[in-house]
């Protein structure tokens, strides 16, 4: 079920007065309520994905509560964890998790990829490959469980003792198949509280999915429109109109994932819940460092903490360091999908990253407000730009079908008819005064959670006719029900 879909425009008022008004009085019977929800608006793809998802969060908590009982010390020292029984429990339902992830994700690809490594010795192998299709947001629910059993391992969370209650936690419908991808140590506890309507977080709910709605269906379906077609067309465009069609993917891969990550917050909070923020104004960063600390959030703290760190972290050598940097830049580009080009994006932003790192400049921008002033000087300027052609040159490799189509697509570009102005300039206007919109109203509230925190503005009137504007326009100019980018991966 799509968050901009006609579905769920009817689906979420009629969850949201039963949550209230049906089962409000019992927690036990609000969680049973979330759980089938959650597992209706899953299966509205394909009923089979249950299965696996149901498979995943039984594992997962039997491995939580395994993990506890195989302890042969509640005060065990680090160094007496490892290799104990409840290290083998929490490796066993890592290693199932991650196996069906690669089995449903990149079977093939391992697959194709050893046939084509033993070609080119002269060596042919008639593997076969099996039509799977891939279950909707398998990356992101599996990483979530796994988060929870980890930690109850590293003794950070007490195991789930209510199956009903980790159901929900793994299958919440909000952030489901998209993110963000939710700690057990974060989320899983505030089902274990009573929840109480609050009328103040659900209308900021409710502003946060119409600005999310605004991003994904008049900015980003917008922006696919001209992207596809650049895209589509590489040997008939000027490499002027590829580096604008370039631009139009940057924006709409931007407005589509973040405008989910707001949809799936604000929903959440219209549910009494507190998501994690997965966005920060990431295109406003100085350098490829800062963009990382705002771009999907959820996903690089993830890798951060649960495979950086336990590699060793900043804490090695240098040596070690740059292993452990580039490792988790390579996977971070893996786990986006089965395909050389998101290795290669992987790559690129860890090689974009090494510089910072080894001038120990990695940590300059840590600020949670990019610029504290509102006019930035002409350095900061300077080093937003910059930054967003490095990021944007990436997007190249992570849009295209293969490596090849992504070196043919900058070859094309890099030419002397990169300064010319492409017709899709003029034909594209409306698509630009959308961006313009979306990163004025960005700029103006960076000092927010959000683009529609409107509490500064007294005047009501004000704040209903920017409602009312975001609302046509979404009517006039939003596309169809254009599916996820992120629901892929």
């Amino acid at each position: 079920m799509l968050f901009n879909s006609l579905e769920f425009a009817v689906f979420l008022p009629i969850v949201f007065l039963l949550y209230w008004f049906v089962f409000n009085s019992n927690l036990k019977w609000q969680n049973l309520f979330i759980v089938c929800v959650s597992y209706i608006f899953y299966g509205w793809w394909n009923w089979r994905f249950l299965l696996l998802i149901g498979f995943t969060s039984v594992c997962s908590f039997v491995a939580g509560k395994l993990i506890v009982r195989f302890r042969t010390d509640n005060f065990e020292s680090r160094s007496t964890m490892r290799f104990s029984p409840s290290w083998y429990v929490s490796a066993i339902n890592i290693l199932i998790n991650v196996l069906l992830l690669a089995g449903f994700k990149y079977y093939n690809f391992f697959v194709d990829s050893f046939v084509e490594a033993f070609r080119l010795f002269g060596k042919e192998f008639d593997i076969h490959t099996m039509k799977v299709i891939l279950p909707v947001g398998i990356s992101f629910y599996t990483f979530q469980a796994l988060s929870y059993s980890i930690d109850v391992y590293r003794r950070k969370l007490q195991p789930a003792t209510n199956l009903i209650s980790f159901l929900a936690y793994v299958s919440f419908f909000p952030q489901l198949v998209a993110g963000p991808i939710e700690r057990a140590t974060n989320l899983l506890p505030q089902f274990y509280r009573k929840r109480t309507f609050d009328s103040n977080k659900a209308v900021d709910g409710m502003r946060q999915i119409l600005w999310g709605l605004f991003k994904k269906m008049v900015v980003a379906d917008t922006c696919a429109i001209y992207a596809n077609q650049v895209f589509d067309g590489v040997g008939y465009q000027s490499g002027s109109a590829l580096l604008l069609g370039a631009l139009f993917f940057a924006f709409q891969i931007y407005g589509d994932f973040s405008g989910y990550s707001d949809i799936a917050i604000g929903t959440a909070r219209l549910f009494g819940f507190s998501l994690m923020r997965n966005f920060n104004y990431p295109y406003f960063s100085r350098d490829i460092a800062e963009f990382w600390r705002r771009w999907h959030i959820s996903l690089s703290t993830w890798f951060r903490d649960y495979v950086y760190i336990p590699m060793g972290g900043s804490r090695s050598n240098l040596l070690f360091n740059i292993r452990n940097t580039l490792t988790v830049f390579v996977v971070s580009g893996f786990w986006h999908g089965a395909n050389w080009t998101f290795l290669a994006w992987g790559s690129y932003h860890g090689l974009l990253f090494l510089p910072l790192l080894l001038l120990k400049k990695n940590r300059r921008f840590t600020d949670v407000v990019a610029v504290d002033r509102f006019f930035p000087s002409g350095k900061e300027i300077f080093q937003m730009l910059s930054t967003f052609f490095l990021v944007l040159l990436g997007w190249i490799f992570f849009r295209s079908k293969n490596i090849n189509a992504a070196v043919h697509y900058l070859n094309a570009m890099f030419t002397g008819s990169l300064f010319e102005i492409p017709d899709l300039f003029y034909l594209s206007t409306k698509c630009m005064l959308f961006i313009l919109f979306m990163l004025t109203v960005e700029w103006v509230q960076r000092f927010e959670l959000h683009g529609l925190v409107l509490q500064k503005i007294k005047s009501r009137i004000w704040r209903w006719s920017i409602y009312l504007f975001l609302l046509m326009a979404i009517f006039l100019f939003g596309g169809g029900e254009e599916t996820f980018i992120y629901f892929q991966f």
